[in-house]
């Protein structure tokens, strides 16, 4: 019977870090991180949900004879921005599961 007190153990502490992973998932969605580009020209802000939540763009990065720098000043940042919320989600998903690889829950 010590095998069942053993799994009971297992399926209350598999319970709670469920709990703990919605207030988590709750919590990031809140969070948000910003990345900039081109000197802080371009501004993009990302959320926990891997979301981009807001674009500032300086109008002196607007320059109608050179767009395409423009666009590689959003892109580059945007990118940053959502591995920057990659990596917050990944952080604070290790604290949660002490670093147990769980794959497809965020």
């Amino acid at each position: 019977m010590k095998n069942m007190g053993n799994m009971n153990k297992l399926m209350k502490q598999v319970q709670k870090m469920q709990k703990d992973m919605v207030k988590l998932q709750e919590e990031l969605q809140e969070k948000t991180v910003e990345a900039t580009a081109g000197g802080g020209v371009v501004k993009v802000v990302a959320s926990g949900k891997k979301q981009l939540v807001s674009i500032e763009i300086d109008p002196e990065a607007v320059d109608p004879e050179d767009v395409e720098m423009l666009q590689d000043l959003v892109l580059a940042a945007a990118n940053e921005a959502l591995q920057k919320a990659e990596d917050m989600v990944a952080d604070e998903m290790g604290k949660l599961t002490g670093g147990l690889n769980m794959p497809g829950l965020f």
